[in-house]
């Protein structure tokens, strides 16, 4: 069994200082957000055993932040920060998931982007929990997380179709759990 989870980093400032994109920073929503699901990663195990975060400065403070949050109850992972990560689309991601298999985590969680995260996400899901796919159906809103599993001992025979989608959570979706 395989496990992939696929977070969106967290909400930003609509410009950066530098007017690039790649330099946007966490706004104080997306430094809560971050934080929060990374408090909701920290009690809900499996923990992942290999973190590959996209090199742009909104996706390196989501994980800072959901590290933090989390790092008191869960074994540290290896961390790597791919440029790959930053604009890809789900063919891309699809083939940086698999290489994984060079390191051979159980667990892997990606840090990065719409619209390749959110459409990779419907891609790999080819069943599994109706209500989470049809939260998961419009967006993969910021601070948003995907978990799919996957019945294989290698990331090289993970594909489109033939992942379970787990569970989708989000910020938002957690605070209206919070109130029921």
């Amino acid at each position: 069994m395989r496990r992939l989870m696929l977070l969106r980093h967290a909400k930003t400032e609509t410009d950066s200082p530098s007017g690039q994109d790649h330099d946007r920073r966490l706004d104080d929503r997306g430094r809560s957000d971050a934080g929060e699901i990374g408090h909701w990663i920290g009690r809900n195990p499996p923990f992942p055993n290999l973190v590959l975060v996209s090199s742009a400065v909104r996706a390196q403070q989501t994980w800072d932040l959901v590290w933090e949050a989390m790092k008191d109850r869960v074994p540290a992972p290896d961390v790597e920060t791919l440029d790959e990560l930053y604009g890809a689309e789900p063919a891309q991601l699809l083939q940086i998931v698999r290489m994984a298999s060079a390191g051979d985590p159980k667990r892997l969680l990606l840090v990065g982007h719409n619209p390749g995260m959110h459409e990779l996400a419907l891609m790999l899901a080819g069943h599994g929990d109706k209500a989470a796919r049809k939260a998961l159906e419009d967006n993969l809103p910021t601070s948003g997380l995907a978990i799919l599993d996957f019945d294989t001992d290698d990331w090289t025979d993970v594909a489109f179709r033939r992942g379970t989608l787990a569970l989708f959570v989000s910020p938002k979706l957690l605070r209206q759990m919070s109130k029921d």
